[in-house]
């Protein structure tokens, strides 16, 4: 089973890990941003940062698609893996 239930701060820690810069903050929520070195491609992500409780799955499945994932279950797994 894939652990699907993630904090801002776990989130916001691998994507930052991985190579997303932080652009600023908007109430509780911290924006990111990635910019691909092959493709030019720009990502940005807002993560809530409200409390350490687990992000609503709606929210959790928009940032995997923000962060350009395909395959949301695949996301989760490679956010838990590099925790």
């Amino acid at each position: 089973m894939v652990r699907t239930q993630f904090s801002g701060r776990e989130i916001a820690s691998v994507l930052i890990d991985h190579g997303f810069v932080r652009t600023g903050r908007v109430g509780s929520h911290l924006k990111l941003r990635y910019e691909s070195p092959d493709t030019d491609e720009v990502r940005i992500v807002t993560v809530p940062m409200k409390s350490a409780d687990a992000i609503p799955t709606g929210t959790l499945q928009s940032i995997a698609e923000q962060s350009g994932a395909n395959d949301f279950y695949a996301w989760c797994r490679w956010i838990t893996e590099n925790l």
